[in-house]
């Protein structure tokens, strides 16, 4: 029983910190790096709050120093994913029944926990596993994941405000309750804070989870995994397993206490996960919430009257920041002819100046793509370009996988605005241009709608206010968000909360109120003070 409404104030976003020359933070962080560098760690997964260990043990090498071992972990199967979907609904009952202020209270340590003491470890794990540099690892495993655990507080409290109105001899209330089940969190290698908000998001409104991350991102998820633990997480009530996707989707979706799916990754998976879902409807005790973002061909629209520096900028930090691999990283740009050159010289003279290597060398820029697997796809890609009549490298384009999976950032100038490098996702360091003339911006923008089935992120770079008004109509549905004179990329949790629509999926928006009541279940209650003793109405009576 609750004493009191306990107030979650609006909170301020995590200060980024700079990691200048001998700051606390740098000294902290190398620290760190170099502490979980000697020594190979052994990844359980967590089940019910168990350690789990197999003899399918799977090495982590830093995608820049493919020769180092940073630990292994253990692979599951499917017998440890109905493990951890019994471990979860063993769990429900007391967890979708704790007092909202105690469940709040565990992940706001969370947030501080990574805000203090594990804030180098969350950054350092991310840095060598997932190949960011300090900043990028910054923005992403400390601010945005502290940001997200501590809004969705705040927003959750703001949700169980809402109440109906109550009419004379009655009272009316609104119970937000969890789903009926278990809710299935998968999600992907690029940003730690999604690995940590898809799962904690659908747990923080009473629900049990079991989460898949990628394998390319075990090695930071378990380190958040444990800081839930010393939060005071309660056993069962998020389980951590490393399967591979179909072995997950035949225990889980074939469940009848399948509640829902958080989804980040391909669109080509969420939509074979829509297709299963919906074919096993009669399955389950309730319709399934499914959640996705996917991917995203993210345009940068350059008007005739913008800053050619500003252009230059935008895009060399939107499409070439963390290797290009952001779902909301500039992949396609339109230039005006009247900027063209100017544009085209600063993202040379940019990318030459660009540092790439590991990410213990702080002045590195660029780091590695995330493996094998994609450093081939990307350079596929760059190959065909350069023996394209429709396209020409402008500069970089040299790939190497000797030591690490290392392709220095990429700009591809498309002679069509239909060329395969404008229209398809690549999510490396490769950029593509193309030059429209500057008096056709009307007809350039009808491209940029029709070019590409995703609509995550774009932005429009102008000084003429008539110019940013033609765009931000014309792209309504282009983009879920669209940016003003700045790069595609960034979004800062509370002040741009993040999803897009189209092929990019279902915009139920991170970071914001509207991805929490997905994993909420309404329920009305109405009482009645002093209930009618006889069934007839007065109207019934003439006289």
């Amino acid at each position: 029983m609750s004493f009191g409404t306990f107030a979650y104030p609006m909170p301020v976003n995590e200060p980024v910190l700079g990691y200048g020359p001998n700051s606390p933070e740098k000294l902290a962080l190398k620290k760190t790096l170099a502490e979980l560098k000697s020594a190979e760690a052994d990844i359980p997964m967590y089940i019910g709050g168990k350690e789990v260990r197999t003899n399918r043990k799977t090495a982590i090498h830093p995608p820049h120093e493919i020769k180092h071992t940073l630990g292994y972990f253990h692979a599951g199967e499917e017998t440890h994913v109905e493990q951890a979907i019994t471990a979860a609904l063993e769990a429900k009952a007391n967890w979708e029944n704790m007092n909202w202020e105690n469940r709040a209270n565990i992940f706001l340590k969370a947030a501080d926990l990574i805000s203090t003491k594990y804030r180098s470890y969350m950054n350092g794990t991310t840095m060598l596993g997932q190949s960011k540099n300090a900043y990028q690892a910054e923005i992403d495993s400390a601010c945005e994941i502290i940001d997200f655990l501590r809004f969705n507080v705040h927003f959750l409290s703001e949700i169980y405000k809402q109440q109906p109105i109550s009419g004379p001899g009655m009272h009316n209330r609104m119970e937000w309750r969890a789903l009926e089940g278990f809710v299935l969190a998968v999600t992907p290698f690029n940003f730690t804070a999604i690995g940590g908000n898809l799962p904690t998001s659908a747990a923080m409104c009473g629900n049990v989870v079991v989460w898949k991350p990628a394998n390319t991102q075990i090695y930071s998820a378990q380190m958040f995994m444990r800081i839930l633990k010393e939060a005071g997480l309660p056993d069962g009530v998020i389980n951590l397993v490393y399967v591979d996707g179909p072995t997950l989707g035949k225990v889980c979706f074939n469940h009848p206490e399948f509640a829902g799916v958080h989804f980040t990754g391909s669109t080509g998976v969420f939509n074979q996960m829509w297709e299963i879902i919906g074919k096993n409807t009669h399955l389950y005790k309730s319709y399934p919430r499914i959640v996705g973002e996917t991917g995203g061909k993210d345009f940068v629209v350059a008007h005739q009257s913008a800053d050619a520096a500003v252009v230059a900028t935008a895009l060399l930090r939107g499409a070439f920041e963390f290797q290009g691999q952001k779902c909301s990283a500039a992949s396609r740009a339109y230039i005006p002819s009247n900027l063209a050159a100017s544009v085209k010289e600063k993202l040379v003279e940019g990318i030459n100046s660009m540092k790439m290597g590991t990410v213990e060398d702080f002045t590195n820029f660029i780091n590695a793509v995330i493996d094998e697997k994609s450093f081939n796809k990307i350079k596929a890609y760059i190959d065909a370009a350069r023996q394209s009549p429709d396209a020409d490298i402008l500069v970089g384009g040299n790939c190497d996988k000797t030591d690490g999976y290392f392709i220095q950032p990429t700009v591809i100038v498309a002679k069509s605005p239909n060329y395969i490098t404008m229209c398809e996702e690549i999510f490396g360091p490769v950029l593509t241009i193309y030059e429209y003339e500057a008096e056709h911006f009307t007809e350039i923008l009808s491209t940029v709608n029709t070019t590409s089935p995703y609509a995550l992120t774009g932005s429009i770079i102008s000084q003429d206010r008539n110019a940013v008004e033609q765009a931000t109509q014309s792209l309504r549905h282009a983009a879920g968000n669209f940016y003003i004179n700045d790069k595609p990329t960034g979004a800062v949790v509370g002040q741009q909360p993040f999803g897009g629509a189209r092929a990019s999926g279902t915009n139920d928006k991170a970071g914001s109120m509207l991805n929490l009541y997905r994993w909420l279940s309404a329920r009305t209650i109405k009482e009645t003070f002093n209930p009618p003793t006889d069934y007839r109405y007065s109207f019934l009576q003439e006289a």
